[in-house]
């Protein structure tokens, strides 16, 4: 790990105001991700703000009838809050399928935004990676690719975004509420807050230098069944192959998401719309897909998992 330096922030003006005045700073909350990257050297940051003391860890009921989500709330807090459990149940069960309890006790609402691509062309720094280091290549196609997306990638990279909470939160239509250094706020769908690889895969969401994450807005209960389901090599503790989270109604008939297969929670208009046609839905969310050899069966994988999902909503599987 390189040296670096650290100061404590004790408001999210404060933090985005010195990220402004150091090149090479970064925000830490949990550190859950980011410390791992620091070790391996992929990080280096010359200057840590630890955003710990900045009061971004309530949660608050909207004048809208939603809820808002401080960004240093951490996932343990969030997926237990009996708000969420009762309105926003695919939001628990995204989060109680990732990580371990220990991670989710450390990890925060607007950092687990921010997790980085476990691709291991990414973590290995001896393989090209244009992520890592912009126009070095891309060791992963052509490589081993098991793992890595089927849609929204593109020549200059494959990751896919590793996250099980963000899936939740695009299928119910979470804002990102930011703050910039100059004190002026945004609101961001979470559906633009992760970019799409192109030509620029090392720029990995919305935010603008020293832009600060400080909450997570969801719009009122949707209602409906909530489940999120996830695919992996293993029953705990790893990332998904194929993960969807779904809203429906007693028809059939709602929203769905997919994680796993795109460098975002991927979602898709023509899919909601097709649904309860599980086959129609699954080819709406693959449309356009460049997989690799090694994860073609992402395509089938999405259909069957999908119908997995329509089925627990019917009442016809665990």
């Amino acid at each position: 790990m390189k040296p670096f330096t650290y100061e404590r922030a004790t408001s999210a003006a404060e933090a985005a105001s010195a990220a402004a005045g150091r090149k090479g700073a970064k925000f830490i909350a949990g550190g859950t991700n980011l410390l791992d990257l620091m070790k391996l050297e992929i990080e280096a940051p010359v200057h840590l703000i630890d955003v710990n003391g900045t009061g971004l860890d309530k949660m608050e009921e909207t004048d809208e009838g939603g809820l808002r989500i401080g960004a240093l709330v951490s996932n343990t807090a969030l997926a237990s809050d009996i708000r969420v459990r009762r309105d926003y149940g695919v939001l628990t069960r995204a989060i109680v399928a990732g990580a371990s309890g220990q991670l989710r006790n450390k990890a925060t609402t607007g950092g687990n935004l921010l997790q980085r691509t476990r691709c291991s062309y990414f973590y290995d720094t001896n393989q090209s990676c244009n992520k890592r280091k912009p126009g070095s290549g891309c060791a992963a196609k052509g490589g081993y690719s098991r793992q890595l997306g089927i849609v929204g990638v593109s020549d200059a990279c494959i990751a896919t975004y590793p996250g099980d909470m963000a899936v939740a939160l695009r299928v119910l239509d979470a804002v990102v509420e930011t703050m910039k250094p100059d004190g002026t706020t945004r609101a961001i769908p979470i559906g633009e807050f992760h970019k799409l690889w192109g030509d620029t895969p090392h720029i990995e969401t919305a935010l603008e230098p020293g832009e600060i994450i400080t909450a997570v807005t969801l719009p009122k209960p949707l209602g409906g069944t909530h489940i999120y389901h996830k695919v992996r090599d293993r029953r705990s503790y790893a990332f998904a192959l194929v993960s969807v989270a779904a809203v429906l109604d007693e028809n059939g008939k709602g929203r769905v998401a997919v994680g796993g297969i795109a460098p975002r929670p991927w979602r898709v208009e023509a899919a909601d719309a097709a649904l309860p046609d599980v086959r129609a839905a699954a080819q709406a969310l693959t449309q356009g897909a460049s997989p690799t050899d090694q994860n073609a069966f992402k395509i089938a994988l999405v259909e069957r998992t999908l119908a997995g999902v329509m089925a627990k909503a019917r009442g016809e599987a665990a």
